[in-house]
């Protein structure tokens, strides 16, 4: 079983054992094709228990449309702080399967829930125009890519202001903590 789930790329048991042993709660970043999930866990014999749980798909309430993008990926940071209320008790990051790359989205994941007050234990450092979506309204600007924002359109959703939009959903995020 345990060589099965390895070899699916499901589970890297070495960085999960360390992870129970430490006795920290988990902020645990996923990524798909359409959206980024997180959740906070914790070990139970019986199996993980999770505390908190929420998908990007979520923002549409605060009138973000959701991408798998770094801007997306930090407000979803930012609401499972907003859901999960931890307070000062200590988390570590969980980012699975996925090579720790520097600027990555799960990073801007954790980022997101850092600065709305999380405690998670990791040093997180990121382009602050990428992680508002600058260089996204930048490209849209230049007229470039238009196939490629054509969800957005149809969202009614402008592109070319998508830096103004996060700072809008940023603040109703960090509002009633």
């Amino acid at each position: 079983m345990i060589r099965k789930r390895r070899a699916e790329s499901v589970t890297n048991y070495a960085k999960r054992i360390a992870g129970i042993k430490s006795g920290l709660a988990r902020v645990v970043v996923r990524k798909s094709n359409r959206g980024i999930t997180m959740q906070i866990t914790t070990y139970s014999e019986k199996g993980d228990k999770v505390l908190a749980t929420v998908n990007s798909r979520e923002l549409k309430e605060f009138g973000w449309e959701p991408r798998r993008n770094m801007p997306t990926a930090y407000l979803t940071g930012m609401l499972l702080a907003k859901k999960a209320q931890m307070g000062s008790k200590e988390c570590i990051l969980d980012i699975g399967i996925y090579r720790p790359v520097q600027g990555s989205v799960v990073f801007a994941a954790a980022k997101g829930s850092k600065d709305n007050g999380m405690a998670i234990a990791a040093n997180i450092e990121l382009d602050e125009k990428r992680l508002k979506g600058q260089h996204i309204a930048e490209y849209a600007k230049a007229g470039a890519g238009k196939t490629q924002f054509a969800g957005y359109a149809k969202a009614n959703f402008d592109v070319k202001k998508l830096d103004e939009k996060f700072e809008a959903v940023k603040k109703q995020l960090m509002a009633n903590k």
